[in-house]
C-alpha cells in the first residue's frame, strides 16, 4: 500500500475562522455557550420540556440548542439561558491584532533581509 504523505496544519483554535466564517469569533463563543447549556441540561438529565418548565425558554429552543442551530441565538440569549439554569457565566477577554496578509508578508520580507 502506497502512503500518500498528509499536510498538516496548525488550527486558530477557532474552526469558524479557520473556514473563513466573516462573525467567527461570535459563532465560536455562541457554540461554547450551547455546549454549556447541553452540558448543564445532561448533567441534570433533563428534557427539552422539563427545560422549558424550568426556564420558560420554549422547548423548541432547547431542541434548537441541542442540535447546533444557533442562528436565531444570541450571545445574550445563550447566556440568559444558563443563567435561568442556575449556573453564572463568566468571561475573560482577550485582544490580539489581526495580521493581514498584507502586514505579515512585509514583516516576512523584513525578516529576510536582515
Amino acid at each position: 500500500m502506497k502512503t500518500k504523505g498528509l499536510e498538516v496544519t496548525r488550527g486558530s483554535g477557532n474552526v469558524f475562522r479557520d473556514l473563513g466564517h466573516e462573525n467567527a469569533d461570535i459563532e465560536q463563543f455562541k457554540a461554547i455557550l450551547a455546549a454549556e447549556i447541553i452540558k448543564a441540561l445532561d448533567r441534570e438529565g433533563m428534557s427539552v420540556r422539563g427545560a422549558h418548565d424550568r426556564t420558560g425558554t420554549a422547548a423548541a429552543d432547547f431542541s434548537r440548542i441541542r442540535n447546533a442551530d444557533l442562528g436565531r441565538f444570541t450571545v445574550d440569549r445563550l447566556m440568559s439561558i444558563i443563567n435561568r439554569l442556575g449556573s453564572r457565566v463568566e468571561v475573560k477577554v482577550k485582544i490580539r491584532r489581526v495580521e493581514t496578509n498584507a502586514v505579515s508578508q512585509s514583516l516576512r520580507a523584513a525578516e529576510g533581509l536582515r
